[in-house]
C-alpha cells in the first residue's frame, strides 16, 4: 500500500499515532470519496433520478469530507490533535449517514450497496483511529 511506504519514509517521528491505523484510514477515506462520487454518477444515470436526489447529495457530501479528511491525515507535520479529531469524527458521520441512505437504495441498485459497505468501512476507519488517538 503507498500510504505505508510514504508514512515510512517520513522523516520525523510520527509520535504517539498508530501507524497501521493512521494508513488504514488514509486508504479508507481515499477508497470511499472515489465510492462515493460513483455512486452519486451511478445514481443520475438512473432512469428515476429524482427519487435519488438525497442519495446523490449525501454521496457528494460524504466524497468532500472524505477527500478532505484523507489529505489533512495524510500531512504529518504540525498534527492538531483537536482538528484531527473533529475532522475523524466528521467523516465518521458522514460515511454513517451515506451507508445509511444508500441502504435504502440497496436492493434495487447495485452501486448503492457497494457504496454503502465501503461507507461503513470508512466510518470503522475513522473511529479506530478516533480511539486510537
Amino acid at each position: 500500500m503507498t500510504h505505508d511506504k510514504m508514512l515510512d519514509a517520513y522523516p520525523q517521528d510520527l509520535g504517539t499515532i498508530d501507524r497501521d491505523k493512521l494508513s488504514e484510514c488514509i486508504a479508507a477515506c481515499f477508497e470511499c470519496a472515489q465510492v462515493c462520487t460513483a455512486c452519486a454518477d451511478a445514481c443520475l444515470a438512473e432512469e428515476m433520478v429524482a427519487l435519488l436526489t438525497t442519495c446523490i447529495r449525501t454521496d457528494l457530501d460524504c466524497a468532500d469530507i472524505c477527500l478532505a479528511t484523507g489529505n489533512a491525515l495524510s500531512r504529518n507535520t504540525g498534527r492538531n490533535t483537536d482538528l484531527t479529531r473533529a475532522l475523524l469524527e466528521a467523516c465518521a458521520v458522514a460515511c454513517r449517514t451515506c451507508a445509511d441512505e444508500c441502504a435504502q437504495h440497496a436492493e434495487m441498485h447495485e452501486h448503492c450497496r457497494i457504496c454503502a459497505e465501503v461507507c461503513r468501512r470508512c466510518e470503522e476507519a475513522c473511529r479506530s483511529l478516533l480511539a486510537a488517538l
